[in-house]
């Protein structure tokens, strides 16, 4: 097979898990399985995970098997320091998630009393910044990597998912926090940060209290 063929079906397995994620993210395929499936609901967001990380073996095992020509190298102070940053920033902001909320444990756990557990506006410090904090740390790692043919392929199909998905998310986000997220969504940029565009502290309670109204209106 030749070298534009392999990146051809890199890309595609890229793609093809980019667009199973996106159908298993929708609230369509979850209310589908709710109205069928009563019973799974609870452990939807656990059983999405599961299928997010196993579904994300073949591409990358086709990006690894099959990595094409070396085309450039980041120096070490550009790609460490980039690294660092990444890993640091995803720690630290931990602090503002609830882990079993975002594994889908409390989803399970909750599942005799479905009043007990709702979803609830999240804005680390990161998020004055930029709406998704950790697409853009994932961003800022790849494009910090020695980039092969089979990588660079494999990057821009990751960066062309994280566009549209972080849209289709946000529309979730819109029915779930109303106003408040609208209100998020012009003030502070999706990805890539800007000097001009950003929350301070007292900004961002005043959308998290906005928030809390409007899920307490549901």
């Amino acid at each position: 097979m030749q070298d534009a063929s392999l990146l051809v079906v890199i890309m595609l397995a890229w793609a093809g898990y980019g667009a199973l994620h996106s159908w298993l993210a929708g609230l369509g395929l979850k209310e589908r399985v709710g109205r069928r499936w009563p019973a799974l609901l609870p452990a939807y967001r656990l059983l999405f995970n599961g299928l997010a990380v196993v579904l994300l073996i073949p591409p990358l095992w086709l990006t690894w098997a099959w990595p094409g020509e070396a085309l450039w190298r980041w120096p070490a102070w550009v790609a460490w320091p980039a690294a660092l940053v990444t890993v640091a920033g995803f720690l630290w902001s931990l602090r503002w998630y609830d882990g079993m909320d975002f594994i889908g444990l409390r989803q399970w756990r909750s599942r005799g009393a479905p009043s007990a557990w709702h979803d609830s506006l999240v804005l680390s410090p990161l998020h004055r910044y930029v709406r998704h904090p950790w697409y853009s740390l994932g961003l800022l790692f790849l494009w910090t990597r020695d980039l092969n043919a089979g990588w660079l392929v494999a990057t821009l199909a990751v960066t062309v998912y994280l566009v549209i998905g972080s849209r289709l998310e946000e529309n979730k986000l819109i029915e779930a926090f109303g106003e408040s997220y609208r209100r998020y969504r012009d003030r502070v940029p999706a990805l890539l940060p800007l000097p001009w565009r950003y929350l301070s502290r007292t900004e961002a309670e005043t959308l998290l209290t906005l928030a809390r109204r409007h899920d307490a209106d549901q």
